[in-house]
């Protein structure tokens, strides 16, 4: 059977969404820039793409992978709308994996697009109240079926909260996870190791300039221990809360997809190989214990693959809130030093339907500069799942 192999991987730069760089960017720009690149990169003939993934999220229904195969000329190319909440992108790069790996397709394009600042609203007023009280915000299905325990609105209870309540983890523990994914953050900007995978976007302002959006915004420069401790908890009322604005992830904007094909055709292509997917998995768990997902998918990805916690280079763990990779490193006794080496949710952003490719494509890059290894990408994902993607350089 070929084997499925990586031959391009390219993300945008990370905005903050309602008030960054993208904010009128609409989500099918976001995936047809990143389609288009992701094919250019790969060198692969656009005619001999066979489909498209993508993962979308809070969107309304529609088709993203297809509108954008459509603009970008690829007429005879489908595309496939992936709902796996925050591990969505993962799922659509293992399902391209799936399909190139049985011999079924031969280049499939798998990745995702965020674009909160831009997703529907929905209308909303206190019963009895006036016009006055009555709000917009943004159109997010229900990801489980609420019980106190886990909200379906507030993931700082379902997954920071509950996450660090069960394993232990301290306030402290999160700020000082939360202040090296800053500094990890900077210092990648700061040293150029994103440019690589970041597609530079031209973005046309309200007062007619355009904007070079090339640099992740969502670093702050000016975060400190102290500035970290100063933030008050999200939820005063709950006796023990720990989770702040600070040691959770941001809400942001951004699109970032792989070209998959398979081993053969990459040869005979005569096509550089980045990278090739070797195993991946996805788990549920109670909703409650969300954020557990991310420590079960990790034991389940690597038992697929064959390999052990020594024989992993590298991994990213997402920053969904800084509880779940303190947990997870926790669990498998992972060295916490090659976990998010580049910064992760706390700093860099979580872009929730695109976080998984660019923890891959972060990988790739990253990998190929320190000369090769396995790399793991990990998440829990809304509603109580969780997602991982093995790979090799």
């Amino acid at each position: 059977m070929p084997k499925p192999v990586i031959v391009s991987a390219v993300r945008t730069a990370i905005a903050r969404s309602f008030k960054g760089a993208l904010v009128n960017v609409a989500s099918e720009t976001l995936a047809i820039e990143i389609l288009t690149e992701a094919v250019r990169r790969s060198g692969i003939d656009p005619t001999h793409v066979d489909d498209v993934i993508l993962a979308e999220l809070n969107y309304g229904g529609g088709d993203l992978a297809r509108h954008a195969a459509v603009a970008s000329g690829m007429l005879n190319v489908p595309g496939q709308a992936v709902n796996r909440h925050c591990a969505g992108s993962l799922t659509a790069i293992a399902n391209a994996a799936a399909h190139v790996g049985v011999g079924m397709e031969r280049v499939i394009v798998a990745g995702g697009v965020q674009s909160l600042s831009t997703a529907p609203l929905m209308k909303w007023r206190v019963p009895g109240s006036g016009p006055e009280l009555e709000f917009k915000e943004p159109w997010i299905p229900p990801s489980h079926p609420e019980t106190p325990d886990a909200p379906t609105m507030d993931m700082s209870i379902t997954v920071g909260w509950n996450t660090a309540k069960k394993v232990g983890i301290s306030r402290q523990e999160m700020d000082d996870w939360a202040l090296r994914s800053h500094q990890r953050a900077i210092a990648a900007i700061d040293e150029g190791r994103f440019t690589d995978e970041i597609l530079p976007l031209k973005v046309a302002r309200a007062d007619g300039s355009v904007l070079d959006f090339a640099v992740d915004e969502h670093p702050r420069r000016e975060t400190t221990a102290e500035r970290l401790a100063a933030l008050p908890v999200l939820h005063p009322e709950i006796e023990g809360f720990s989770v702040t604005a600070g040691n959770s992830s941001g809400i942001n904007d951004a699109a970032a997809a792989v070209t998959v094909t398979a081993d053969d055709y990459a040869a005979s292509a005569g096509l550089e190989v980045l990278a090739t997917v070797r195993a991946w998995a996805n788990v549920g768990v109670t909703p409650a214990d969300n954020g557990i997902a991310a420590v079960n998918v990790i034991g389940k990805v690597l038992d697929r693959a064959g390999l052990s916690v020594g024989d992993v280079a590298l991994w990213e763990i997402n920053e969904a809130f800084a509880s779940v990779p303190i947990a997870a490193c926790r669990a498998h006794n992972i060295d916490e030093e090659l976990v998010n080496f580049s910064g992760s949710g706390c700093s860099l952003g979580h872009p929730i339907s695109a976080s998984g490719a660019r923890q891959v494509a972060t990988l790739i890059y990253e990998l190929r500069r320190r000369g090769g290894g396995i790399g793991v990408s990990a998440m829990c994902a809304g509603g109580g799942m969780g997602g991982a993607l093995v790979i090799e350089v």
